[in-house]
Parts: structure tokens; C-alpha cells; sequence
């Protein structure tokens, strides 16, 4: 028996034990939006750090940043072999709203072959999966094959704000031939995926003001312009009726795709009806001329996340609110830039906003596209792993979400990411009852063992020859200074 089938054995040995540590490390409270858990974070963090001194890694760290703790670790007895670049991240979104729970967001439960709990697939349960796979290869061959780094933040869900700084300031340290993350999905149980690009963020938020308190509506209606009323005005002149933006030089910079591309997707990917289902609603809404598939990958995106201002209580409260604000999130394709759409953005709605009100505009993330290159060796490790670890092939997707590590690691340390993913359509990321199905954690586990097992197969001449003819990199070096 081969070690990765060594290491297969061992995990559904252990099943029940790998389960009961997903579920305790699904219930912290982990949340970076929301100050009040900066406790959990920590807590979480030195929980993190304890699993992988129990699992072997030598050295491992906590660092201290300005927000969440960075969780630092690695094992590098492999000279001569590719170093990994373990990333993901121990911090969840918010559960609101909690009555739609059907069982405590932070009080895991397993029910049939789910994991229920907030940040049960997003990411706990997917980097969970590499740490498993470590523990794995550990026990059964005493050794893992190649070098291997863990780097996991708490802040990813809140735009890795303090990630840059902590990799630029230890570069070396982290220094690798390939960096993996497991923060994505598949088509289906028995479809995996390997996505080949990002889509890049930029999140907003607009205020309107009027008076300095709220007015009262029969003395004050129709004589001042409600802020509410003036902040939709201006939402509906972003879209036309084709769904297409109406800010000047928007697509100027957007990427177009040969017709053997789009004949790939409409082949490869989800179809229509499978993203209306997976969604939960009856039809679809977008650019015309697109697929729902290309609008969520290759097309950009403006979305209204949020509305506030006036009275939101029961009953009624005839008032004119002194202020209204929206939360807009752009989702931008390659070429396009963040803080070019951020100035356009700008420019358009200044343009647009009435003289009777007063504007305020804060930026509050802005993350690059992606793409990864599907010849790059690591992506090839990725394939033959999932289909010892799925028992098939994985498709290559694009994806409509955005991971600004994978701009971060590209630019730094010079390295592709590959975004090797576990999650499945109706796992319901970011949303109430997200669960992660236990089947995918397992199988998981074993693509993660032989992605390192086919990592050492290919060796280190392959990286440095494909480097070469892409971009440089100096040799991956083994000294680690935190």
C-alpha cells in the first residue's frame, strides 16, 4: 500500500475523532467584523496553533497583529524538494440574521452527512482538510514529502487587512514554489473544480445627508429632498434595462473571451437552471447576451449590499430621516482595476447626486482580479490529487467571488495559488445554516495527502523550469526569520 493510501486509512481510522475537532474548532466566534469577538478570534488562533503542534509541525506561531493573530507554522525536512504554501482562514462571517438558524450558528450540530455552524465550509472545515492531511502523512510515514508552510489569518472575511504587512515584513520566511487554498467550490459532490480566476472587489459606501436631526414629514414633506428618496434616485441611474452599468469608461478595460472559451464554460460549468436552484430563486436578472454563469465570472458586477436611514421599527413614525447611506460591492473582472473603478465610481455619482443633499463616499476594500495558470505544475499536482481523492477529474471554472491573498501571494512571494476547493453549491456560504458535508472534509483529505504526494513526484526542477518562462522568482529559501 502506497503512503497516500496509508494516510486514506488513517483518516477514516480516525473519523470520528476529526469530526469532533472540526466541531470544536467550528464553534469559536470567530467573527473579525464584529469587535466583540476579538476574544474569540484569539481564542481561536491559539486553538489553531495547538492542533498543529499536536499534529507535528515544529514550529509554530502565533503573531500578533493590529486585528485577529496570525497563525504561523511549518515542517522543512524535505532539502531538494517543492516547498507548499499552506493559506486559509480561521474567521467566519456574521450569522445574522440568527433567527433563520434552524439549530445556534456556534453551536455545531451534525445531521445526516452535514456539518451545520457558521464557517463550517467557509473555511474552517476546507483548511481544515490540509492540517488532517499533515496528521495523516505524520503518522503513517513518520515524514511529509515535500516542505510544507501554514499560514492562517483571521481577517480574510474583513479584507486581510493586516496580511499585506505581515508578508511583505517576512517574505522570506514564506518564501515557497506554490501556495494552495481550499476557499472554493465545486459543481457537486462527485464534480470537483479547480478554479482558474477571481473575480476582484471594491466595497463602498455613500451617505447622503440633508438636516442635522430627522424632520417631521407633514411639516417638512415636500419642501425637502428626503435623503432616502434622493439615495434611490441615484441607485436606479447606475443600471439601464440591459443590466449594463452607466458609469463612464466601466468597461473599458474588461477582458474579452475567445468563443472557445464561453463554448468551454457553457460545457463545463453550471447551467442556468443549476444556478437559479442553487440560489433559491425562480429567474435570473443581468448583462444581456451572457449566460448566468458568465455574469457571475467573466462580466463585472455592481450590488446594493445594504440600505439604511429613516425608521425601521413597527408601526409608524412619520419622519423625514436626516441622512441616508448604501453599501455598494463591485465585482470586477481582468483587466480591470480597483482603484480605477473607484475613481469613476466617484466621478459618476458626484455627477448624479441632487444639489439639496450632501455627499460622503468611504472606500472600504479594493482587491485585484485573479488568474492562475492551468500549465503551472502545482495546478497539475491539484488534478491528479483530486482524482485519487474524488475519483474524478476536476473541471477548471471561474469563479464570482474575490480572495485577495491571491493577488497578495502573486505579487510578494511571486508565486501562483491553487485554489483547490471542497465546498459544495448549496453549502450556503455567508448565509444562514451553512454546513460543510462531512464526505467532502474526508475525501478532502486525501486530495490534500496526494497533492503533496504529486508534488514531490514532479520535484523541484519543474517549478524552477516553469518560472523561468513565466516570472522570476529567487530559489525558494528554507531560512524562516518571524
Amino acid at each position: 500500500m502506497s503512503v497516500g493510501s496509508n494516510g486514506v486509512v488513517y483518516a477514516r481510522s480516525h473519523r470520528a475523532r476529526f469530526v469532533a475537532e472540526l466541531i470544536e474548532f467550528v464553534r469559536f466566534a470567530s467573527v473579525s467584523a464584529e469587535p466583540k469577538h476579538a476574544g474569540d478570534l484569539r481564542n481561536c488562533a491559539a486553538w489553531l496553533a495547538a492542533q498543529l503542534r499536536k499534529v507535528g509541525f515544529d514550529r509554530v506561531e502565533v503573531v500578533p497583529t493590529r486585528g485577529a493573530p496570525i497563525v504561523y507554522a511549518d515542517r522543512l525536512h524535505a532539502p531538494g524538494r517543492p516547498t507548499a504554501l499552506v493559506y486559509g482562514h480561521y474567521d467566519v462571517q456574521p450569522a445574522d440574521p440568527i433567527r433563520e438558524w434552524q439549530s445556534p450558528p456556534f453551536e455545531p450540530v451534525v445531521r445526516g452527512d452535514n456539518l451545520f455552524g457558521r464557517g463550517a465550509a467557509d473555511d474552517k472545515g476546507q483548511m481544515f482538510t490540509h492540517v488532517k492531511a499533515a496528521e495523516c502523512l505524520l503518522r503513517t510515514a513518520g515524514s511529509l514529502p515535500v516542505n510544507v508552510k501554514c499560514l492562517f489569518e483571521g481577517e480574510e472575511e474583513i479584507g486581510s487587512t493586516n496580511l499585506p504587512a505581515f508578508v511583505r515584513r517576512h517574505r522570506r520566511a514564506l518564501a515557497a514554489d506554490i501556495a494552495v487554498l481550499s476557499d472554493t467550490r465545486m459543481l457537486a459532490a462527485d464534480r470537483p473544480v479547480i478554479t482558474e480566476s477571481l473575480r476582484g472587489a471594491l466595497s463602498l459606501e455613500v451617505e447622503l445627508r440633508e438636516s442635522a436631526h430627522d424632520l417631521h414629514s407633514g411639516n417638512f414633506g415636500g419642501c425637502i429632498h428626503n435623503p432616502l428618496q434622493a439615495l434611490s434616485e441615484m441607485i436606479a441611474r447606475l443600471h439601464d434595462r440591459d443590466g449594463r452599468l452607466m458609469i463612464p469608461g466601466f468597461y473599458d478595460r474588461v477582458r474579452p473571451l475567445t468563443r472557445e472559451e464561453r463554448a468551454y464554460m457553457a460545457e463545463a460549468g453550471p447551467s442556468d437552471a443549476e444556478i437559479l436552484s442553487d440560489a433559491g430563486a425562480e429567474r435570473g436578472w443581468g448583462e444581456r447576451g451572457y449566460s448566468l454563469y458568465e455574469r457571475t465570472t467573466i462580466r463585472p458586477a455592481l450590488n446594493v449590499n445594504g440600505i439604511s436611514g429613516g425608521y425601521q421599527g413597527p408601526g409608524v413614525k412619520a419622519v423625514i430621516p436626516a441622512r441616508a447611506s448604501v453599501k455598494f460591492n463591485f465585482r470586477l473582472v481582468p483587466d480591470q482595476d480597483p482603484h480605477d473603478i473607484d475613481r469613476l465610481f466617484r466621478a459618476y455619482v458626484r455627477r448624479i447626486a441632487p444639489p439639496t443633499v450632501r455627499l460622503a463616499i468611504r472606500t472600504d476594500l479594493a482587491t485585484q482580479p485573479a488568474v492562475v495558470d492551468r500549465n503551472h505544475p502545482g495546478v497539475s499536482a491539484a488534478v491528479e490529487a483530486y482524482k485519487k481523492g474524488f475519483g474524478n477529474a476536476p473541471v477548471f471554472l471561474r469563479s464570482g467571488g474575490s480572495i485577495p491573498v491571491v493577488n497578495l501571494f502573486q505579487e510578494i512571494l511571486a508565486i501562483p495559488t491553487v485554489l483547490m476547493g471542497f465546498a459544495l453549491p448549496d453549502d450556503r456560504l455567508h448565509a444562514p445554516n451553512e454546513k460543510f458535508h462531512l464526505p467532502n472534509f474526508f475525501n478532502g483529505i486525501a486530495t490534500s495527502t496526494h497533492f503533496l504526494m504529486e508534488l514531490a513526484r514532479i520535484g523541484l526542477g519543474a517549478f524552477h523550469d516553469h518560472r523561468a518562462t513565466s516570472f522570476p522568482l529567487q530559489a525558494a529559501t528554507m531560512e524562516v526569520v518571524l
